[in-house]
C-alpha cells in the first residue's frame, strides 16, 4: 500500500457559482476521481486550496463589519473555510466510498501551520486570494479597502495579495500520522493550514496565507509519504509555456527541473510554487512527486499522465 498525499487546486472546489450548493457539487465530482486512489489500494491523504473561498468570506466579513459584529481576522477566516470545505469533502468522499462498496472512515482535521514571524514574506505580500478582478475595478477596490495590496496575477486578472511565509512545521502532523496509520482518509491543512507563530507554549494566528503546495510537501515529508501528487487544471509541467516549441514533460530529474526553476521559467503565481514544492519533497525523501490534471487521475495512477519528478539523474522525456 502506497501512502499518497494529494494536493488539490481551487478548480477542485470552486465553480463560477460561489454558492455552497455549487461548491459541494464540484467537491462531489472531485471525490469521484479521488476514490480511484483507494480502489487502487493506496492510503490517501487529501489537502486542498482555499484562496477563492477565504477571499469571498473576507468580503462578506467586511460588508457586515460593525462595532457590534466585528469582522473576523484572516487566520480565523482560514479556519472557517477549512471547516466548511473539510465538511464538504468528508461527506462527499464517504458517499463515494460507500457507493463503491468500500466502508472506510474519512476525517477532516483543522490544521495549524507554524511559520517564522521574521519570514521576509511579511514584508512582501505575494499570495493571491479571493476572486479575480478586471483592471477597471482595481481603483475602486483600493478606495474601499486602502489596506489591500492588489497585483496582476499570471495574466488572468487582478487579485488581492497577502503575506505567504514558508511552513516550518505542521502542528498536528503526529495526529495526522496516527489517523493515516489507522487507515482513515484525512482531509488536512486546507488552504495550507492556519498560519500561526509560536510564542512560548502559545500558537498565535497571523494575517497570512500559506501556499497549499508547500504545506502539502511538508506534510508528505513529515508523515513519510511514498508519493506527493499535485493536481491542477493545467496538466503537467511545460517547458517554453505559450511558445511554438512548448512541450509537456513526462519524467524529469529533480536536478534538471531545478535549473529551470533557478532560471525563473515558471510563472510565480501559477506553476512555480508547484514545482518548488514537488522538488522539495523529492530532495528530502528520495520519493517521486507528480504534477498533473485532476481529470487524468486514472491515467496518473497508471503512470500514463502528468509530470513525474524523480530523484535520480534521468534524461528528461516529453509526451
Amino acid at each position: 500500500m502506497s501512502k499518497i498525499v494529494v494536493a488539490l487546486g481551487g478548480n477542485a472546489i470552486l465553480s463560477k457559482d460561489a454558492s455552497a450548493q455549487a461548491q459541494m457539487k464540484a467537491v462531489k465530482e472531485t471525490a469521484k476521481e479521488l476514490v480511484n486512489f483507494i480502489k487502487n489500494g493506496d492510503q490517501l491523504i487529501i489537502t486542498h486550496g482555499n484562496g477563492p473561498q477565504v477571499g469571498n468570506l473576507l468580503l462578506q466579513q467586511s460588508a457586515a463589519d460593525s462595532d457590534e459584529n466585528p469582522a473576523m481576522p484572516l487566520d480565523t477566516c482560514g479556519a472557517m473555510t477549512q471547516g466548511s470545505i473539510g465538511y464538504w469533502f468528508q461527506n462527499a468522499m464517504k458517499e463515494e466510498l460507500l457507493d463503491s462498496g468500500i466502508d472506510k472512515d474519512v476525517m477532516a482535521i483543522v490544521t495549524q501551520t507554524i511559520v517564522d514571524e521574521n519570514d521576509p514574506a511579511f514584508q512582501n505580500p505575494s499570495k493571491p486570494i479571493g476572486p479575480f478582478y478586471k483592471e477597471t475595478e482595481v481603483e475602486g477596490l483600493k478606495a474601499l479597502h486602502p489596506d489591500w495590496q492588489i497585483i496582476e496575477d499570471a495574466g488572468r486578472g487582478y487579485r488581492r495579495v497577502v503575506p505567504s511565509p514558508k511552513p516550518l512545521e505542521i502542528n498536528e502532523y503526529r495526529a495526522i500520522k496516527q489517523v493515516v496509520d489507522a487507515g482513515i482518509v484525512p482531509i488536512v491543512s486546507g488552504g495550507g493550514g492556519i498560519p500561526v507563530v509560536r510564542k512560548g507554549n502559545r500558537l498565535v494566528g497571523t494575517e497570512a496565507v500559506i501556499d497549499k503546495d508547500f504545506s502539502a510537501s511538508k506534510i508528505a515529508q513529515l508523515i513519510d509519504a511514498d508519493k506527493l501528487i499535485i493536481l491542477t487544471s493545467a496538466g503537467g509541467v511545460l517547458y517554453n509555456y505559450g511558445k511554438p516549441n512548448q512541450v509537456e514533460l513526462k519524467e524529469v530529474s529533480v536536478d534538471e527541473i531545478q535549473k529551470h526553476i533557478d532560471a525563473k521559467e515558471f510563472a510565480k503565481g501559477s506553476m512555480r510554487p508547484k514545482v518548488e514544492a514537488a522538488t522539495s519533497f523529492v530532495r528530502n525523501t528520495g520519493n517521486p512527486a507528480v504534477i498533473g490534471d485532476l481529470e487524468d487521475v486514472k491515467e496518473i495512477i497508471k503512470g500514463n499522465e502528468g509530470t513525474t519528478i524523480v530523484s535520480e539523474s534521468v534524461p528528461a522525456t516529453v509526451k
